[in-house]
């Protein structure tokens, strides 16, 4: 069974310029997706899909081939599932079919080699067409998430029955995670939407979980980062 990993990391970002060339902890940010999936054993081959020759000159260096992506998929606009139809069709018409597609966003350098081998084994050991990574959240909107009407009143996002008085007594919810999404190139080909179809998960822990969006997601990841290499 082939299994291809890919990178989508376009060249410009409003959060963090430039972001996936920033260097945390002396290395470019995609460098880390890139090393990860060199390190599971199960994936064959990693590419990057970009529209920006400066990534793609750092993607080659570190061992990923360059799928060119066509600049009206690379705005901040850009519907990224199109980027990934886009990858797919690429390596089957250049290279030919594979049988898992596993997509590793630049934005999450803590993932460890095993969140990636723990995704690709529950995909294939159950019937799901997508598994998706999750960590436990910090806010319910059973408890402590509120929306706003057109008078600026607040109520709960979704309320129970029984009022709970601890978040501890709502139901467990979980915000999804950048760290990895697996699936099948036929599934992907085939629908628009991740949710359209059998959604399964892993969770992460928070530590490795950090989505880099702005400098703030940079520092913290930096923090970690650093205090990981001097345990």
């Amino acid at each position: 069974m082939t299994t291809y990993a890919f990178i989508f990391a376009r060249g410009g970002s409003k959060g963090l310029p430039r972001k996936n060339l920033k260097l945390l902890e002396g290395k470019p940010l995609i460098q880390y997706s890139i090393e990860t999936a060199q390190r599971v054993k199960s994936i064959d081959r990693v590419f990057i899909s970009t529209e920006d020759g400066e990534i793609a000159t750092q993607a080659i260096k570190c061992g990923a081939e360059v799928i060119p992506r066509p600049k009206e998929l690379a705005s901040d606009s850009s519907n990224e599932w199109l980027s990934w139809q886009h990858a797919i069709e690429w390596v089957r018409r250049n290279i030919g079919e594979f049988d898992f597609f596993v997509s590793l966003p630049a934005t999450s350098p803590l993932r460890i080699p095993s969140d990636v081998e723990a995704s690709l084994e529950k995909l294939k050991n159950s019937e799901a067409d997508v598994c998706i990574s999750v960590t436990e959240a910090s806010r319910s909107p059973y408890f402590n998430m509120v929306v706003r009407d057109q008078s600026g009143s607040v109520k709960i996002v979704n309320s129970l029955s029984n009022s709970p008085i601890r978040r501890q007594d709502t139901p467990k919810v979980f915000d999804i995670t950048t760290v990895v999404y697996t699936s099948s190139p036929s599934y992907i080909m085939a629908h628009s939407a991740l949710f359209e179809g059998d959604v399964t998960s892993i969770v992460v822990p928070k530590v490795r979980a950090v989505d880099i969006d702005d400098i703030y997601d940079f520092k913290l990841a930096e923090a970690i980062l650093k205090e990981m290499q001097n345990a």
